[in-house]
């Protein structure tokens, strides 16, 4: 059995994440740094309605997907949604059944890791993962250097 590593071991990638709606469409963007300082950015150009919650919750669940291609063992989340992380951390219930399922989940996400946390962070403090999912939303072009 391992030892169990503190959440703010050197070892741990961060994501960053947001989403963008407006009339053109849904996106999202993720941003991660390595433990080595290395980002990575990505941005989802979602292609069906929802609403901003849900749309909060697909942007975190993409974002674990490829935590987990990239062979993520300790990630601190990061989003702007207080209501979301408070759900995410048990503070906070669901009153809605498909956002229950959007966490059931990511719960089942979570045993790919060793450790996760999830932090709420200011809007001004998410600026890279805000302009990442503008370009999702209105399917401007996107620079080499990011992944769709």
């Amino acid at each position: 059995m391992e030892t169990p590593v503190p959440i703010d071991h050197p070892e741990h990638w961060t994501m960053h994440f947001d989403v963008s709606l407006n009339l053109d469409g849904a996106g999202a963007g993720v941003y991660f740094i390595s433990p080595k300082g290395d980002k990575l950015c990505y941005v989802l150009r979602i292609h069906f309605w929802a609403s901003h919650n849900a749309t909060k919750y697909e942007a975190a669940l993409h974002g674990l997907h490829i935590a987990i291609e990239l062979i993520v063992k300790r990630l601190m989340v990061y989003g702007d949604s207080a209501l979301m992380i408070n759900q995410l951390n048990k503070d906070w219930s669901f009153t809605s059944e498909k956002m229950d399922a959007y966490y059931a989940e990511i719960r089942k996400l979570e045993g790919k890791f060793y450790g996760i946390e999830y932090l709420h962070v200011v809007q001004a403090d998410n600026q890279v993962a805000d302009e990442l999912s503008k370009l999702g939303s209105t399917r401007a072009k996107v620079l080499a250097r990011v992944f769709i």
